[in-house]
């Protein structure tokens, strides 16, 4: 990234930031209250691309996001976050260390590295033995190589210490893709740019989709988007899911976010915050249009965006039948909502808040087809009974 573009990057959140920093923002302090409550109290957190840490325009940028969250937890006395940002640009790191020098203040252990997130990964890992740990990895380009990910993934869940939750979010470009796609299927195309997509990519499987010799598909990059996930999956034994992140409704993906986790509460906890983060999207498609053309009656966007309510009255009955499906495949023995996250949301899964799974519970007893009320508890922890 030029230095021009970094100034105008970090003068305001573009729209793909603010999905991002939401989800960010509703995502890891729940993260933070499902695995350091046990133990020790503790959590770490690594930003392997910090940035600046907050906009010109006082908007938090990912790095402050995170010391906020570990700024509130420690005023709880409830839990210490030890937050480690790496960032390679000088200018970057300095105006970074002014942000952290805050939250120092406040009792936060939030350290800045100057350099490569490789560089400093092992170091995090050591500080991570026996604690949970989430890495964030939020590249302008290709980021770590698919090996190196995998590895650090897969060590810490050998290293003999059965409970150290791990989980990830990070960026998987699209424009990447397309663009190193189109280098690969050009004859003029340079062999070490693909290489170095090989690399990231844990492989050359992903030049099937971009041979020179055949036309290319118009989803090729969504074919390999997913087949990365799909692939990290499979290595890695995790729950990954892939949430595309679009500057506009109907343009092709900037980037997919993809997470992973091997906890179902995870699994269940991402797909809420991506629904919210998802309405605040929309919420700021509105607002920049409405800077844009002040004297407009309508935005584009109030106009097409899908109204949340409409969105959790379809869901609901297609829920319902999800959850009715489950108990008649489990012979109507009764089942915990969480051990079925995906199943139970389906198409709707990051879609729809999880109010909605409680909402299709009582729509299943109102018209007798469980005996579980939907009343009372946490609705992950609902339980799903058959009628009686």
């Amino acid at each position: 990234m030029s230095t021009g573009t970094d100034k105008e990057y970090w003068a305001a959140q573009a729209l793909p930031s603010v999905l991002k920093h939401k989800l960010l923002a509703h995502y890891i302090p729940r993260f933070g209250g499902m695995t350091g409550s046990r133990g020790r109290h503790q959590v770490v957190y690594l930003d392997g691309y910090a940035g600046e840490g907050r906009y010109e325009s006082g908007d938090s940028g990912s790095a402050e996001i995170a010391m906020q969250v570990a700024a509130h937890h420690q005023a709880k006395n409830a839990l210490r976050w030890s937050c480690f940002f790496v960032e390679q640009k000088p200018e970057s790191v300095a105006r970074l260390e002014r942000v952290a020098v805050q939250y120092r203040a406040q009792g936060v252990d939030a350290r800045v590295h100057h350099g490569d997130v490789d560089g400093v990964l092992d170091q995090v890992l050591r500080a991570a033995g026996g604690l949970p740990l989430f890495l964030f990895l939020d590249p302008c380009g290709l980021g770590l190589p698919f090996d190196r990910i995998v590895q650090t993934l897969n060590q810490r869940r050998a290293s003999g210490n059965l409970w150290q939750p791990t989980e990830f979010l990070m960026n998987f470009s699209m424009d990447a893709v397309r663009r190193l796609g189109g280098n690969a299927h050009s004859a003029k195309g340079l062999e070490r740019s693909s290489e170095r997509f090989d690399e990231a990519c844990g492989g050359r499987w992903w030049r099937e989709h971009f041979r020179p010799d055949k036309p290319v598909a118009a989803d090729a990059d969504e074919i390999v988007a997913a087949q990365y996930a799909e692939r990290l999956a499979e290595r890695t034994g995790m729950f990954v899911q892939s949430v595309p992140v679009v500057r506009k409704p109907e343009q092709k993906a900037v980037y997919h976010l993809v997470f992973g986790t091997r906890s179902e509460h995870g699994l269940w906890f991402f797909g809420d915050s991506v629904a919210r983060a998802r309405n605040a999207w929309w919420e700021g498609l509105e607002y920049k249009e409405e800077q844009e053309d002040p004297g407009a009656l309508f935005s584009v966007a109030s106009m097409i965006r899908p109204d949340p309510q409409d969105v959790a009255d379809a869901a609901l009955p297609v829920i319902a039948d999800n959850i009715e499906r489950i108990l008649n495949r489990q012979q109507q023995r009764p089942f915990k909502l969480l051990n079925h996250t995906l199943e139970v949301f389906g198409d709707y899964y990051g879609q729809v808040t999880e109010p909605a799974a409680r909402n299709a519970v009582k729509l299943l007893h109102k018209s007798g087809r469980t005996a579980s009320t939907g009343i009372g508890g946490k609705t992950h922890e609902l339980v799903v009974e058959p009628p009686r």
